[in-house]
């Protein structure tokens, strides 16, 4: 095995083999990883816990077992969101081009989990083992490749000056219920303007942005312990049945089976 190693993140990543590095970390909540990217492709999930990853085109809010691919170069920004432990595996350039070319989120099955804990182990163990690694990637490419899409809370941002000085007044006030009248009037559009760029720039309407963004908020309360009934009315809805009606219609789980591990 290849033993020239280069340093990127905390993380040493062999310049040449294996195709594939595992690492294991754990983060108390609200810690975070600043922007950074890296050459390798990267995929990210929590084993326990919710993590908020940052990228220059969308927020993501990934529960226990919900993954993010980021491909090669890919700035982004990690936030804990409570105490969590996150798998990481890292994938060569040449490797991780046979994948997706954008971020993508999946639902990291039993038999995926199995075959990455098993990964991690014959990489990091005391007695390392590459035979046993080299017979596991690749089921694990296999199984990678067909992995269904998991619902996950993404929220979009926008690149008009006027749209992301909304979305960013709104992420500080989830609970808000201010009209794009009210919006316009701030930043100098007509609504009718903000309409057409919020389709245009998040593929979303104002509303269903407006409903991703209390989504992800309250991913984030239920994982730091809050109960279903205060977030409820943190967000605005006018019992808990609506918003656990709106979750499970969302990420098609309720919040108690969405965030067990």
């Amino acid at each position: 095995m290849d033993k020239t190693w280069r340093k990127g993140y905390g993380l040493e990543i062999p310049a040449q083999a294996p195709t594939l590095v595992m690492s294991s970390k754990f983060y108390r909540n609200q810690s975070r990883e600043n922007w950074h990217a890296h050459e390798a492709a990267q995929l990210l999930f929590c084993t326990r816990g919710v993590v908020r990853v940052l990228t220059p085109q969308s927020s993501w809010t990934l529960g226990p077992l919900r993954a993010i691919w980021l491909p090669s170069d890919c700035p982004h920004e990690l936030h804990a969101l409570g105490d969590i432990q996150v798998l990481n595996l890292y994938m060569d350039r040449h490797s991780g081009d046979a994948f997706w070319p954008e971020c993508h989120s999946l639902h990291v099955s039993p038999l995926m989990n199995e075959l990455l804990q098993n990964l991690l182990l014959a990489q990091t163990a005391t007695s390392a083992n590459p035979s046993r690694a080299a017979l596991i990637v690749p089921l694990l490419f296999d199984e990678l490749k067909n992995t269904p899409d998991s619902p996950v809370c993404k929220l979009p941002l926008p690149t008009d000056r006027r749209l992301l000085s909304i979305c960013e007044l709104m992420l500080a006030t989830p609970d808000n219920n201010a009209t794009l009248d009210f919006w316009g009037n701030k930043v100098g559009a007509s609504s009718r303007t903000l309409t057409r760029l919020f389709r245009e720039q998040t593929g979303m309407t104002f509303a269903r942005w407006r409903q991703q963004l209390r989504l992800s908020e309250a991913i984030a309360q239920l994982a730091q312990g809050d109960t279903v009934m205060s977030v409820a009315n943190k967000l605005g809805y006018h019992s808990p049945s609506a918003f656990i009606s709106m979750f499970k219609k969302s990420l098609g789980e309720t919040p108690q089976r969405y965030l067990r591990t």
